[in-house]
């Protein structure tokens, strides 16, 4: 096969591929009555579709192209690779809506288009002859397996900033609250009025930690599941020490202004740590570039005057 009939056959794929897309999407965008009114009317044993959780869990244009064969093929990788578990927490840390099939169903889809991208790469590579077989197929599996490991590289990195935008908020939030306690307010109703004039990461969990009260649940309850929830050990913290000032009689204020000024600290030391990393790291490009040209400049002349006098 030369290589205008690769190119042909390529075009003719991506072409095929295009016009599935473009059928599909026009499927997805037609609403019938039915979907009009299906939110809003209560079925046995599901939700009422408003809440995130009760829609379904493959949307956009690939979900309704590949439709029940990809959820099919998503929920046997949820039984295969397990830890639903663990991944219903990580998404709980990073404030994600997303469900566990559907974090599987983006995976099996990155993984999907990673091999589509290695084979687009390889397969005319090896064709005309310019790569070797084997180190075409490692290709095509390592582009695989990037594309399944994206999604999750992608929630890691949501939930570590997630949590450093709550510790950065932390302090402002508990010393707030400790204003507002000392100047005679309880604690659930400083947290209410933080709920009203804040806004970020912190005081969304703030406000789920409200709805459970008004559910029904005490303050420290509320605040250990919103510890549980966030995973940030000052919050821990935060929410024990809360209960136990409640519990004891101990002035709650104290309390926030000593854990604020614990974060603070705990901010401070991570700084000086990042700092003494980011000395080391420095030094490797003074080391490898800045050094060693220096020294040809200062040896080129020397070496010129020398090889010219001999």
């Amino acid at each position: 096969m030369t290589a205008p009939d690769l190119v042909g056959a390529w075009a003719g794929l991506g072409l095929g591929l295009g016009l599935l897309c473009l059928r599909a999407h026009a499927r997805a965008r037609r609403v019938t009555f039915e979907q009009r009114l299906a939110p809003y009317v209560p079925r046995p044993g599901l939700g009422s579709g408003l809440h995130p959780g009760d829609r379904p869990h493959l949307t956009g244009v690939l979900g309704h192209a590949l439709g029940k064969p990809l959820r099919s093929f998503t929920l046997a990788v949820v039984r295969i690779l397990g830890g639903s578990e663990e991944l219903a927490r990580r998404l709980r840390r990073a404030g994600d809506p997303r469900s566990v099939e559907q974090v599987r169903a983006s995976q099996v889809l990155g993984a999907c288009a990673g091999l589509a991208l290695g084979l687009v790469v390889a397969v005319p590579a090896g064709a005309l002859g310019t790569f070797p077989v084997p180190a075409a197929v490692v290709l095509v599996l390592l582009a695989g397996l990037c594309g399944g490991i994206l999604p999750d590289v992608r929630l890691g990195t949501a939930v570590k900033q997630r949590e450093e935008a709550m510790l950065l908020e932390f302090p402002t939030i508990a010393e707030v609250l400790a204003l507002a306690v000392a100047a005679g307010e309880s604690p659930h109703a400083a947290l209410q009025r933080i709920a009203r004039i804040a806004d970020g990461e912190l005081v969304r969990e703030l406000r789920l930690a409200l709805a459970d009260i008004h559910a029904g649940a005490n303050l420290s309850d509320a605040l250990d599941r919103l510890a549980e929830r966030t995973g940030v050990p000052a919050l821990g913290r935060f929410a024990e020490g809360i209960a136990v000032a409640v519990e004891r009689g101990t002035p709650v204020a104290e309390v926030l202004r000593a854990q604020a000024q614990d974060v603070r600290a705990d901010g401070h030391r991570r700084l000086l740590e990042i700092g003494g990393r980011k000395e080391v790291a420095m030094l490797v490009p003074v080391v490898f570039l800045v050094l060693p040209i220096t020294i040809v400049f200062a040896l080129y002349p020397t070496a010129v005057v020398l090889v010219s006098g001999l």
